[in-house]
């Protein structure tokens, strides 16, 4: 068996452009019909470690974090929207939306990785979030996508609850951090280069074709 492109795709769930980059990076793997010889794994990173349990209003969030205002907040999101439209992923910006933590999601997609639904997991969150009005912090919607996905939220509550697991996955996150990922989404490839920021299609093919040649 023809050992498999690794690609870690380092990112968090709220963050737009790591779904746009993931749909199409899935897009590229797909035309190319290489979907056997790829293994994936998604890896955390918190935009915002440090925010509260409720959240913080999104629009007050971008400003103060990035000093967009208003305007761009807007041209970026409807950019964002028209992305995603291309690639059958829903932005649906409303106002009063909230930017949520998401250290518990994390945990969670550690734990779906044990049962091989870690992607289906990922994308039901990141839907969730940008395209269903949900707040990925709260445990009923954790819930809801956990069983969505197939798995045993009872199980999976636990998991979330373990500290030894929640301890290993803010050290994967500072892993992470201290290879220099300082920006989402970062995809890497067989541990060994990297594209950060949501990439044209044809350019995860020419990485994808190129490392499939050098096999």
């Amino acid at each position: 068996m023809t050992e498999k492109i690794k690609i870690d795709v380092v990112s968090d769930v709220v963050c737009p452009w790591c779904a746009i980059g993931y749909k199409r990076l899935e897009q590229a793997i797909t035309e190319m019909g290489i979907q056997d010889k790829i293994s994936l794994e998604w890896q955390p990173f918190e935009l915002n470690p440090n925010m509260p349990a409720e959240g913080q209003d999104l629009e007050e969030h971008i400003t103060e974090k990035y000093g967009s205002t208003l305007e761009q907040q807007k041209e970026s999101q409807e950019r964002m929207t028209d992305f995603g439209a291309e690639l059958g992923f829903k932005f649906d910006y409303f106002e009063g939306m909230r930017m949520a933590n998401t250290f518990d999601a994390h945990v969670l997609l550690e734990y779906a990785k044990e049962h091989r639904l870690q992607t289906e997991l990922k994308m039901r969150l990141m839907n969730d979030f940008f395209g269903a009005h949900q707040d990925v912090s709260k445990r009923e919607v954790l819930k809801l996508a956990l069983e969505d996905v197939g798995l045993n939220a009872e199980e999976a509550f636990a998991a979330l609850d373990n500290q030894e697991l929640r301890k290993n996955v803010k050290s994967t996150e500072h892993y992470w951090q201290e290879l220099g990922v300082n920006s989402v989404p970062t995809i890497v490839f067989n541990r060994k280069s990297a594209l950060t920021g949501a990439q044209p299609v044809a350019v995860y093919k020419q990485v994808l074709t190129e490392l499939l040649e050098a096999k």
